[in-house]
C-alpha cells in the first residue's frame, strides 16, 4: 500500500504562534499601560509636591504675621503693672560702743613714820579741844616740837572741813567779847582762816 503524505500546515497557522503573538501583543499594552500609569503618578506627586510646597511658604509667610499679631495683642491685654514704691528703709540705730569706766585706782597710802603718827595724833587732840585754821594748827604743833613736814603731813591727812573751824573760832571769840563784823572777819584772817571761810563764818553767825 502507498502511505499518503499529509501536507504541513504554515507555520504561522499553528496555534502556539497565536498563542505566543497574543502573550507578546499583551505584554506590549501592559508595558505602555504602566509607562502612562508612572507618567500620570509622578505628574501627580511633582504637582502634590509644588502645592505642598507653595502651602509651606505661605504658612511660613503667615507665620511672623500670626506670631506678630499674638505679641500684640498679648502686650495690650497684659495689665500694666504699677510701679512699686520703694519701702523706706529705716536703718537701725547704730549701737555706740560701750566706753569701760575707768578704773579709779586708790592712791598708795604713804608710809607713815612713828612721828608722823604722833603729829596726827596730836593734831586730831587740839581739835578736839578748840577751833584752828590750816595754817593755825601747823604752827601749834611746830610750837610743840614737830618739825614743819611733820606738822604738814599732819594736818594734810586728817579730814577737816575748815569752814565749819572758821564758825566755831568766830562763836569762841563773840562768847569772850563783841566783834563787828569787819573786825571778826580781820580776826578770823589773822588766825590763819581765808578770807573766803572767814565770810562764811560771820555770814554764818549772823554778823
Amino acid at each position: 500500500m502507498t502511505k499518503i503524505k499529509k501536507a504541513k500546515k504554515p507555520f504561522y497557522k499553528r496555534i502556539w504562534v497565536w498563542a505566543l503573538g497574543i502573550i507578546i501583543v499583551a505584554a506590549i499594552a501592559s508595558g505602555g499601560e504602566e509607562d502612562t500609569a508612572t507618567e500620570s503618578t509622578a505628574t501627580e506627586e511633582k504637582a502634590v509636591t509644588e502645592t505642598a510646597d507653595t502651602k509651606t511658604e505661605a504658612t511660613k509667610e503667615e507665620a511672623p504675621k500670626v506670631e506678630e499679631t499674638k505679641a500684640e495683642v498679648t502686650k495690650e491685654e497684659a495689665p500694666k503693672e504699677e510701679p512699686k514704691q520703694e519701702e523706706a528703709v529705716q536703718e537701725a540705730p547704730k549701737e555706740e560702743p560701750v566706753q569701760a569706766e575707768p578704773v579709779q585706782e586708790e592712791p598708795e597710802k604713804p608710809e607713815v613714820s612713828l612721828s608722823q603718827q604722833n603729829a596726827i595724833s596730836k593734831a586730831e587732840q587740839y581739835l578736839d579741844f578748840t577751833a584752828f585754821s590750816h595754817s593755825g594748827l601747823i604752827e601749834q604743833l611746830k610750837y610743840d616740837g614737830f618739825s614743819n613736814e611733820e606738822a604738814t603731813f599732819a594736818v594734810d591727812n586728817i579730814t577737816v572741813d575748815w569752814k565749819e573751824q572758821a564758825v566755831k573760832k568766830g562763836q569762841d571769840y563773840l562768847d569772850m567779847t563783841s566783834f563787828s563784823r569787819s573786825g571778826l572777819i580781820e580776826q578770823l584772817t589773822f588766825d590763819g582762816f581765808s578770807n573766803e571761810e572767814a565770810t562764811h563764818a560771820v555770814d554764818t553767825l549772823g554778823l
